[in-house]
C-alpha cells in the first residue's frame, strides 16, 4: 500500500504577513501509524519543494514529532516534496491531506488537488484529511459533476476552534461553513477533542488531537 500525503506550500496568513505552514503533528502522528503497518508514502506539496512548517507546531516533546524530526528520510522527503502536478493517482491507494492554517490559501482552489482526489476516490482509494486538511474537499467534484462531500458525513476544524484561536477575521472563509455549502453533512465535537468521522472511504478528523485516530483509521479500511 502507498499513501500521497500532502501539505501546503503556503508559509504565510494572507495579508497578516504571519507565518504559517502545515502543522507537524498532524502529518507526523498518521505517518507513524502507516509506518506500523508497513505502508510507504510518497510527501507532495502545491508547489513542490521544501515544504513550510508552522513553527508553533515545533513540539519535540511529542515523542512521534521527535521521532521523525530526527529521521534523515523524513527531512528529505520535506526538503524536496513531490510537486502535487507530477502525482499519478494511479502509484497510490490512498490521499491524506494534513492542516495547519496554510492550507486555508493554496488547498481548496487546487487544480491538481481537486484532479488527483478524485481519481484516487474513483478508483476506489481512501480520501482522508485532518483539522484544515479538509480545505482540499471543499471543491472536489467527482465524475458525475457533483461534489465529493455532498451528502457525507465528515468532521473539520470547526467555526468554534477557529473562534476560539482568534483566526475568523484571518483564514479566506471559514472551513465547516464552507464545507457545509457544499452538502457535506459536518460533525463537530467539543473544541480540541479527538474525533474522527469515517463515511465509505473518505476519513477525516476534527483537529491535531484526531490526527492519529485518522492514521488508524486510513489503515484499517486499507488492510
Amino acid at each position: 500500500m502507498k499513501i500521497l500525503c500532502v501539505v501546503t506550500s503556503n508559509n504565510v496568513k494572507g495579508a497578516t504577513g504571519i507565518p504559517t505552514g502545515f502543522w507537524l503533528s498532524e502529518l507526523t502522528h498518521p505517518l507513524e501509524k502507516f509506518a506500523a503497518a508497513g505502508f510507504e508514502f510518497a510527501l507532495a506539496s502545491i508547489k513542490g519543494g521544501k515544504a513550510p512548517i508552522d513553527g508553533d507546531s515545533l513540539d519535540f516533546n511529542d515523542a512521534v514529532n521527535k521521532k521523525f524530526w530526527d529521521d534523515a528520510n523524513f527531512q528529505a522527503k520535506l526538503a524536496n516534496t513531490l510537486k502535487l502536478d507530477d502525482a499519478n493517482a494511479k502509484d497510490f491507494d490512498a490521499i491524506f491531506f494534513a492542516g495547519g492554517h496554510g492550507v486555508m490559501w493554496d488547498f481548496a482552489d487546487s487544480a491538481a488537488i481537486q484532479k488527483v482526489t478524485r481519481d484516487i476516490y474513483e478508483r476506489g482509494g481512501i480520501v482522508s484529511a485532518v483539522c484544515h486538511g479538509p480545505a482540499a474537499l471543499v471543491n472536489v467534484k467527482l465524475g458525475d459533476g457533483k461534489f465529493l462531500v455532498d451528502g457525507k458525513n465528515l468532521t473539520s476544524f470547526t467555526n468554534g476552534e477557529e473562534t476560539e484561536v482568534q483566526a475568523t477575521d484571518i483564514v479566506p472563509f471559514l472551513l465547516e461553513t464552507e464545507l457545509k455549502n457544499h452538502g457535506a453533512i459536518h460533525h463537530a465535537a467539543a473544541n480540541w477533542s479527538n474525533h474522527v468521522e469515517v463515511d465509505g472511504r473518505l476519513v477525516t478528523g476534527q483537529n491535531p488531537a484526531s490526527a492519529a485516530a485518522v492514521g488508524e483509521a486510513v489503515v484499517k479500511l486499507l488492510r
